[in-house]
């Protein structure tokens, strides 16, 4: 079984795969099924152990055993949680993990003026989106930043947007005022509010909807017509009803992306090249 780690500013999302029994371990069988995964809150002050048990427990709930694991790829935007989650995967999956970072084989060439910058979370999913549905594609992810990353027909990452979070602009704008309360982001009935709570919704549901739609619509006249949009991330099926340009929604987009980084890599070691 391979485990899958993207740890985000807000949330860490865990994935479990397994593949098909190959005779003598043939490398080139893949991970292609998606047993388990599981989402939990990104605490940067959690200890080793701690992350040890939480880990530990999920894979319990779903009797899954900690010991199966044959491998284990992160992805990761909180540095400061580095260490912490590789003395994780050495105590308590016996495993040495492989961290999305300059010099890991990607299969995708990225030109960036400085590719270090670059979130791996970014290129996992530029990745996974070229190998699913092709190119010219935009990933949409909606996370603690809404980041737009550009893919070529060619299966360039060619770079992309970066905006606040939908969560990032309701709470500038609920502490920021003495009176207006917190309320659910939803797409309301109407776009006219007939009271406080319905104007907020409509201006934040509405007001994310045009941003998303005009940085897309940009996007989309230097990349071509024919570019695919994929939304992903924990708010994405909420704005792809609303939405002119997107076309797929695919919650397991980045989980798909570590995978396929994965054996890339892995797959590319034990053939020797």
């Amino acid at each position: 079984m391979l485990l899958v780690l993207d740890v985000g500013n807000t949330n860490t999302v865990l994935g479990v795969f397994t593949r098909p029994a190959a005779p003598s371990g043939d490398p080139d069988v893949h991970y292609t099924q998606l047993v388990a995964h599981w989402r939990v809150s990104t605490v940067r002050t959690r200890t080793v152990d701690e992350y040890g048990v939480l880990f530990r427990n999920l894979f319990s709930m779903d009797g899954l055993a900690a010991d199966a694991m044959h491998g284990i790829v992160v992805s990761s935007v909180v540095p400061p949680l580095d260490y912490t989650l590789r003395k994780v995967c050495e105590r308590y999956f016996k495993l040495t993990p492989l961290f999305i970072e300059p010099g890991v084989k990607t299969g995708m060439p990225v030109h960036y003026d400085n590719p270090a910058e670059v979130g791996a979370d970014r290129i996992v999913n530029g990745v996974a989106a070229f190998e699913k549905f092709g190119g010219p594609c935009i990933v949409v992810d909606f996370g603690t930043a809404t980041t737009f990353d550009a893919v070529s027909a060619k299966g360039e990452y060619l770079g992309g947007v970066i905006a606040p979070g939908i969560g990032i602009s309701a709470d500038a704008l609920f502490t920021h005022t003495a009176r207006l309360p917190r309320v659910e982001i939803k797409k309301p009935a109407r776009v006219i509010g007939s009271n406080t709570v319905g104007s907020l919704q409509s201006g934040l549901y509405y007001g994310y909807l045009g941003l998303i739609d005009g940085i897309l619509e940009r996007l989309m006249e230097e990349l071509g017509g024919q570019t695919k949009v994929i939304a992903t991330g924990g708010l994405a099926p909420l704005f792809e009803s609303g939405s002119k340009y997107i076309n797929q929604v695919d919650d397991l987009l980045t989980l798909d992306g570590l995978r396929i980084i994965y054996e890339r890599n892995v797959v590319a070691k034990k053939k020797g090249k």
